[in-house]
């Protein structure tokens, strides 16, 4: 709330200042967050972990929900120290392999994401890496590749925004845990930790040479979690199981990329025997000069990749066609 009410104000002033807008361009915004609170009444707060905002704003009533149906236990963490952390996890990567699962590594950096990449393709390892500068489109097919094995490990940098579900993953390999920051604070450790939680062999690495405070309290929460869990399976005789989905599921979670024939080489080519989604003709706005179907291409791309980010696929499909139409368009007009 606090980015959206900032980055509004940042974009407007600039424009005000320049005199490309009036000064009553300002009044037209999002609420601010203090509006923004002042407007809540009874409020359920939930995560997986909760920040100081949360736990503050709950005054200690607190409802854990710990307890996983499937019996599968938080991952089991192990320490291992970051001298010849690489040649370690090339070792921890080669035997996870070959029992069928996938591994996850997280970097410091984009620099170390893409080397470490680099350096895994040319030992014959297949591997991708993933951040922030990887568009829409092409992390779910990375994404996917992993799950369906194309790929055997995913290099990364900030692994929690992409809320992955991905139970073919059975190690995560964390370097560098020991450099404190936001990349490597509790909150980030428990959530990076956590991938591998849906796969009964999961379990992490922490390749560090120094306990900090952050790794302690994820390693005591995660022992914590993880007595609960085994108390309650004997309890009810639950055995715990790697949640399995078929390649047709996995197709299905990440569809967006076989509307009309999407080719990673070619974003804009369409399957010639494919039918493109119709669009009711008011909806269509109208586009006569090149400009105007360049900037509607533009925009039309942005809410289709948002579309997909919030895996709304029907929508993403449908400004996906959209945009097929422009960009042929476009090109007749230029011949």
């Amino acid at each position: 709330v606090s980015g959206m009410y900032g980055g509004d104000r940042s974009r407007k002033l600039i424009l005000v200042d320049y005199g490309f807008r009036l000064p009553s361009a300002l009044d037209n915004r999002p609420l601010n967050f203090h509006e923004f609170e002042s407007m809540l009444h009874q409020t359920i707060y939930v995560s997986a972990t909760p920040g100081d905002y949360e736990l503050e704003q709950t005054g200690g009533v607190v409802v854990e929900q710990v307890v996983r149906p499937t019996g599968l236990l938080d991952p089991p963490i192990e320490i291992r120290p970051s001298i010849n952390q690489i040649d370690d996890l090339l070792d921890e990567i080669d035997k996870t392999v070959k029992k069928g699962d996938r591994v996850l590594v997280t970097t410091l950096t984009k620099r170390m994401a893409e080397e470490m990449d680099k350096y895994l393709h040319r030992i014959n390892i297949k591997s991708k890496y993933i951040h922030s500068e990887v568009d829409t489109l092409e992390r779910i097919e990375i994404l996917r590749d992993l799950r369906l094995g194309v790929i055997d490990v995913l290099v990364g940098v900030n692994l929690l925004r992409e809320g992955l579900d991905l139970p073919e993953v059975s190690l995560v390999a964390i370097l560098d845990a020991d450099k404190e920051g936001f990349l490597r604070n509790e909150k980030s450790l428990t959530q990076t930790a956590g991938r591998a939680a849906r796969n009964v062999d999961g379990r992490v690495i922490f390749y560090a040479d120094v306990m900090t405070e952050s790794m302690q309290k994820t390693i005591d929460e995660t022992d914590r979690r993880r007595e609960k869990q085994v108390a309650h399976n004997i309890e009810f005789g639950i055995t715990p199981r790697t949640v399995v989905k078929s390649k047709e599921q996995v197709f299905a979670q990440t569809s967006v990329l076989d509307i009309k024939g999407y080719d990673p080489a070619n974003p804009y080519s369409v399957a010639p025997d494919e039918e493109l989604v119709t669009v009711a003709a008011e909806e269509q706005e109208n586009y006569q000069t090149i400009p105007q179907v360049e900037k509607g291409i533009s925009r039309i791309k942005k809410d289709m990749e948002k579309a997909a980010r919030d895996l709304d696929f029907m929508e993403a499909a449908r400004l996906r066609d959209e945009m097929f139409l422009l960009q042929k368009k476009l090109e007749a007009m230029k011949k």
